[in-house]
């Protein structure tokens, strides 16, 4: 029996070109759970003066961090899939996804399909409705409309998991930690917009 597991993070647009970036923007900042507006004053509020105003500024942004091979956060997110493929083995099979955009939530599910055990775990270390729980509700939307619903089991956060503190651990090691009077540890998700 294959275990499915997904991999989510937030999205990225499909190039730097300024449509593109638009559209990204609009279906980010449209979610309910992003912006918690009602839907006529969020979409008043999103299409009528962030997104005029941000959309080819945030264009610049991407364009500036943009790699040869694509968006760096799903060149990053595909090199987890691919090491946690084969981590894990033969026994699970490992998708990626974006909660906005491509590759999709829905393209990611249809991937697993015929798993009886699905992993959902959005790349996100704390719960957050806007960004976690926008994705467990993504995945269930997609998932009520299949036939046969497999075993679904949501990470909804691991900021406290050993694991992740031994991760922060090390990175600090790196540092001449003698040289700083403070410390800030953060876990940020950088959106350009």
């Amino acid at each position: 029996m294959v275990t499915g597991v997904l991999l989510v993070n937030l999205g990225t647009p499909n190039s730097p070109n300024p449509k593109d970036v638009k559209r990204y923007l609009t279906e980010f900042l449209t979610d309910p759970r992003v912006i918690d507006l009602p839907h006529i004053r969020r979409n008043l509020l999103v299409r009528g003066i962030i997104i005029p105003r941000r959309y080819k500024k945030s264009a610049a942004l991407y364009k500036s961090i943009w790699k040869e091979e694509g968006p760096p956060l799903l060149l990053h997110g595909k090199e987890v899939e691919k090491l946690l493929q084969e981590r894990l083995g033969e026994e699970y099979r490992v998708k990626l996804a974006m909660r906005y955009q491509n590759p999709s939530i829905e393209e990611g599910l249809k991937a697993l399909k015929g798993c009886l055990n699905l992993i959902i775990f959005p790349m996100f270390p704390q719960y957050a409705s806007a960004t976690t729980g926008s994705v467990h509700q993504k995945v269930f939307e997609i998932l009520s409309k299949w036939l046969i619903i497999p075993e679904v089991r949501f990470i909804s956060h691991y900021s406290n998991h050993p694991k992740l503190i031994e991760a922060f651990a090390k990175r600090g090691e790196e540092h001449d930690l003698e040289s700083y009077d403070h410390f800030v540890f953060s876990y940020s998700l950088n959106i350009l917009f």
